[in-house]
């Protein structure tokens, strides 16, 4: 078992800020990853923002595979829910975005108002970035950059307030903590960067090995020890006495899955058995 806590005191803050502004919005974006949706999903978002409409936003739909991605769209459908899958590098899915919000903006005469939330690194700044039209947020692949409180405008139609990431308590389920983790919204000095690369190396095995195989010039199968073993000898990442310097080989692995360099790559699916995917 990989046991995940992580709720430091400015997480409970950003639900503060949520609650305390809601009288101030008409909806709310929540940013999840596409290539897991439902991991990076708040659970409890409907608690949290009561009545207010929630339009989902898949980010780094570039990184999923789409075909998942379609599935996930078909799925929120199916409980009524508005989703869009965007890419905040090019704006792609944007469109569809604006003509969700247009057709909300119609009831009010005044500029729409949004609030942004997500957990950690799941393109939060990324996406302001793009919808605002300009370096509105400062950006970094790290979980928790973003800080405070401030208003963005995006055009005269719309004004945005961006609050920090933020995740729940506790995590109850294992396979939702790893996903997390290998997505890189959990900080890495709070995780064992190997004992979370191994377990991101059993899941490519049993779901893309040929990935694994092309990226680091290793045989497949093997244990995903050797695998990793395999991966900083390839990299040459060697420490004294010759061995292979596996701490450096996990978190190379972790960060190159981040960034999408093993290619499009979904974690989850909609009709899954979520306890029983990473096993």
């Amino acid at each position: 078992m990989v046991h995940i806590h992580w709720y430091p005191g400015h997480m409970a803050k950003t639900r503060r800020i949520i609650k305390e502004n809601l009288k101030l919005v008409d909806l709310v974006l929540e940013i999840i990853d596409a290539r897991a949706p439902k991991s990076t999903h708040i659970p409890d978002i409907f608690e949290l923002i009561g009545s207010k409409k929630l339009i989902l936003i898949m980010n780094k739909a570039d990184l999923a595979d789409e075909k998942t991605t379609k599935l996930w769209k078909n799925y929120f459908a199916e409980k009524g829910l508005d989703s869009v899958s965007v890419n905040s590098r090019n704006k792609a899915g944007f469109k569809e975005l604006d003509e969700i919000m247009q057709d909300f903006s119609k009831q009010t005469k005044r500029p729409l108002r949004g609030i942004v939330v997500g957990v950690p690194n799941v393109g939060k700044s990324s996406f302001i970035n793009q919808i605002v039209g300009k370096k509105a947020a400062k950006t970094g692949n790290k979980p928790g950059i973003t800080r405070g409180k401030m208003w963005l405008k995006a055009g005269d139609k719309l004004e945005l307030l961006d609050t920090p990431g933020i995740l729940w308590p506790k995590i109850e389920q294992e396979s939702i903590g790893l996903k997390l983790a290998f997505l890189g919204c959990i900080k890495e000095e709070l995780l064992d960067a190997e004992r979370i690369s191994l377990k991101l190396i059993e899941f490519l095995v049993k779901k893309h090995p040929e990935r694994l195989a092309a990226r680091y010039k290793i045989e497949t199968p093997q244990s995903p020890v050797a695998i990793l073993e395999q991966i900083a000898k390839s990299r040459g990442f060697i420490i004294s006495g010759g061995r292979p310097d596996t701490l450096r080989a996990a978190k190379t692995l972790l960060k190159e899955f981040q960034d999408g360099k093993l290619g499009r790559i979904s974690l989850e699916e909609p009709a899954e058995d979520d306890e029983l995917i990473l096993e």
